[in-house]
C-alpha cells in the first residue's frame, strides 16, 4: 500500500488512512502532522509553509533566503512563517519563486527578502545507520483526525532502511518510537545528532514515514541554492 503525502490543506478537511506525503493541499491523498511525541521550546530553523493564507507544509530555514522542504507541498501563492515554534507567530515571509528536484520530493523556496534567524538547519552528507534514534518535527495533525498543531511538536524515531518517496527518490524509511508523523508534516525535517538527514515526504499515520534523503540531494542543494 502507498503512504500517504503529509500535506495538509486537503487533509485537513479528510480523514481517508493509507500511505502518501505529507503536506497540507496539495493532493487529495495527502497527509501528516506528528502523533504522540513532545511539544518543542525552540527551533530558530523551523518554517512553516503556506500557500494562499492557509497552512500546508512544515520546513526548514537553511540559510537567510532559502527554505527546504517537500516537492509536494509546493504550488502558487506561496509564503512562510519562520523562526517561532509557534506557527502563527513566525516571522512571515514572500517567497519569490521555488525550484524542484527532478526526481526526489524536494524542493527549495526562495525568499523576497532575507530573513535573520540565530540558527539555520545544518545539512548532512551522510545517512544515518540503521538503527539510530532520529527526530522529527512538524506542525502537522496531531491525531488521525486532527486538528493541526499551534506549537511545533517532535518525536524519535529509529531508522530502519532506504527506500523511496513518494516521487521515487532516495528516502529513509523509519518507525514510531514515541511518535510519528502525519498531515501536514510533509516537508518538515527528520535529525540526526543535530543534522537535518530527511525531508518528510509520505506516512502511514500510525507507525512508519518515509522522509527524503537529504544527503542524496545534498550536492543538487548546493548548486541551486549554494548552500
Amino acid at each position: 500500500m502507498r503512504p500517504f503525502i503529509l500535506a495538509c490543506a486537503l487533509l485537513c478537511a479528510v480523514t481517508a488512512v493509507t500511505a502518501g506525503p505529507a503536506s497540507a493541499d496539495r493532493r487529495d491523498d495527502v497527509s501528516p502532522m506528528i502523533i504522540g511525541g513532545t511539544l518543542v521550546s525552540s527551533a530558530p530553523w523551523s518554517a512553516a509553509v503556506y500557500r494562499s493564507g492557509s497552512f500546508t507544509c512544515s520546513g526548514t530555514i537553511i540559510a537567510p533566503t532559502w527554505v527546504l522542504t517537500a516537492k509536494h507541498c509546493v504550488g502558487s501563492g506561496l509564503t512562510v512563517r519562520v523562526g517561532n515554534v509557534l506557527r502563527a507567530q513566525g516571522t512571515p515571509g514572500t517567497v519569490s519563486r521555488y525550484v524542484n528536484h527532478p526526481q526526489a520530493d524536494v524542493s527549495v523556496l526562495q525568499l523576497s527578502a532575507p530573513i535573520q534567524t540565530s540558527q539555520y538547519s545544518r545539512l548532512a552528507d551522510t545517512n544515518p545507520a540503521n538503527g539510530t534514534t532520529n527526530q522529527i518535527y512538524g506542525w502537522g495533525y496531531t491525531s488521525r483526525s486532527g486538528p493541526v498543531s499551534a506549537q511545533l511538536k517532535t518525536a524519535n524515531v529509529r531508522m530502519n532502511s532506504i527506500c523511496r518517496d513518494y516521487y521515487g527518490g532516495q528516502a529513509l524509511c523509519t518507525s514510531r518510537i514515541n511518535g510519528n508523523a502525519w498531515s501536514g508534516d510533509s516537508g518538515g525535517p527528520q535529525m540526526y545528532n543535530g543534522l537535518q538527514v530527511g525531508v518528510a515526504s509520505t506516512a502511514d499515520g500510525s507507525s512508519t514515514q518515509q522522509y527524503s534523503s537529504v544527503p542524496a540531494v545534498r550536492a543538487w542543494i548546493r548548486s541551486t541554492t549554494g548552500v
